[in-house]
Formats: C-alpha cells, sequence, structure tokens
C-alpha cells in the first residue's frame, strides 16, 4: 500500500465530516478566532491525543491553506490513495444494486470535488475515476469544493475504464454514457422516470470537460444519454451535468 499523502481540508463542514469519519486521520488543525468558538469537541480530543492545533491570524490561515477561501478553518490530514476495484467487487455491487459514477479522466479538481458532493447530496456511494495521468486526484482543492462529500463516498481507481464498464455491464448494470449530443434523451417531460424502465443498477459515465467520452469508453457503454437542452449553448458544466443525469436515472 502507497504511503498517504497530506492534503489540506478548508471549511467547517468540510473538516466537521472528516473528523466525524476519522479524526485520527487529522495531523494539524489551524483556525481563526471565530471558528474557535465551534470547534471545542475537536480540540479536546486533538489534545488528548497531542496533536497540533492552533489559533491563527486571517493572513497567517490564509498561508497555511493557500487560499482566501478557507472558511476559516484548515485541517492538514493524511489521505489514502484511491485504491484499485479489486476483482468481483463490481459483481458484488451490482448484487446491492448499489449506483456507480465513473469520471473518464474528470481534469478539473474543482469539477471532481462539486461531482462528489452531488453523490454524497443523493446518496451515491461510490465513483471510480481513471488511473490516468490526466485525471484529477482528490487534493486540496477537490476536498474543498465538495463541502465534505468525499468522505461519504468511495473514490476507487480503474486501469482500463473499458474493461471495467464490461464487467459492470455483465454483471447486471445499465452502463450509461453522457454526451453532448446523438444520446437519447432521459424522462425529459414525460411522466414516468427514465430509472424505472432500466433493468437492474445504473453505472454513470462522464467524459472529460473537452473531448468528452472516449472513443473505447463509449463502445463500451450499453446506452448513450443526452440532455435536452435550449441549444443556446452547447452543454452543461459536467457537475451540473451530473446532477442531472442522477436524478433522472440514479433515483428512484
Amino acid at each position: 500500500m502507497s504511503k498517504p499523502i497530506e492534503v489540506k481540508i478548508c471549511g467547517l463542514a468540510a473538516v466537521r465530516a472528516r473528523f466525524r469519519r476519522d479524526a485520527s486521520s487529522i495531523r494539524r488543525l489551524y483556525f481563526d478566532y471565530a471558528t474557535s468558538r465551534k470547534i471545542g469537541v475537536m480540540c479536546r480530543v486533538l489534545a488528548a491525543s497531542k496533536k497540533i492545533y492552533r489559533c491563527i491570524e486571517p493572513a497567517e490561515l490564509e498561508k497555511v491553506a493557500g487560499t482566501i477561501h478557507h472558511g476559516g478553518i484548515v485541517a492538514v490530514v493524511a489521505q489514502e490513495r484511491p485504491s484499485p476495484v479489486a476483482p468481483g467487487e463490481p459483481a458484488a455491487w451490482a448484487k446491492r444494486r448499489e449506483p456507480v459514477l465513473i469520471l473518464d479522466r474528470i481534469g478539473n479538481a474543482h469539477n471532481l470535488g462539486a461531482i462528489a458532493r452531488t453523490a454524497a447530496f443523493f446518496g451515491v456511494p461510490r465513483m471510480v475515476i481513471a488511473d490516468d495521468p490526466a485525471a484529477a486526484q482528490p487534493n486540496d482543492a477537490a476536498f474543498r469544493v465538495a463541502e465534505g462529500g468525499l468522505e461519504s463516498v468511495d473514490v476507487r481507481t480503474a486501469h482500463s475504464l473499458p474493461v471495467l464498464l464490461r464487467q459492470l455491464a455483465s454483471a447486471g448494470y445499465a452502463v450509461l454514457g453522457a454526451s453532448t449530443h446523438g444520446g437519447q434523451a432521459g424522462a425529459h417531460k414525460r411522466p414516468e422516470k427514465s430509472s424505472r424502465a432500466l433493468p437492474g443498477p445504473v453505472a454513470l459515465v462522464l467524459g472529460n470537460e473537452e473531448y468528452g467520452l472516449s472513443p473505447d469508453v463509449s463502445a463500451a457503454c450499453t446506452r448513450i444519454v443526452t440532455i435536452p437542452g435550449s441549444g443556446m449553448v452547447e452543454s452543461l458544466n459536467v457537475s451540473a451535468a451530473a446532477a442531472v443525469l442522477i436524478w433522472e436515472f440514479m433515483m428512484p
């Protein structure tokens, strides 16, 4: 197993979510005076573990965070790298009828964080990201934008997304690839939601912000879907598209 990396988690909601899930992973905690009055329990736990926690001036907090968007608190945490999908897991997920998000080279960490936040909001338990240098990883920016969402979504990697998608399809998943054009529409203006007509659980595949789905990933999907729009702009931001499609195809 690879050595954990250090990640800075900013914002009270995100830090609280990490504290609830894994308080022991917090190595250092910095906060401003206003926030200090809201984290008494957190400080007591860190003190008992002989961890560093400190109230500092806003200018210093900005330097620690590396951004002005720190929300008054920064936790420096030990973060495990996403683990690969293990053999047999797609079948196990299908048996439990768990929806899964697949991200094909999503390159912007802010988009990764926004998608994780949406996934957590709707209760999607898992995201799989491409094991590719072009794919964004759960880093400082992703954790900040996710607002705690990355604490409740299991993030995994796959060396070959086409292979994984075929495994998911064989396990009974409806593997839906999102495209800006050429796909089937969802339940737009229809009384019955599309999710009710799909056999098995849903794997939703979202492509790169600029290039969309790669051809081999698209070919491995069982269906291509498109969000119908006005035509005034070509497409939604990928994180907004994720929210629409999760609601359309993954929610009962």
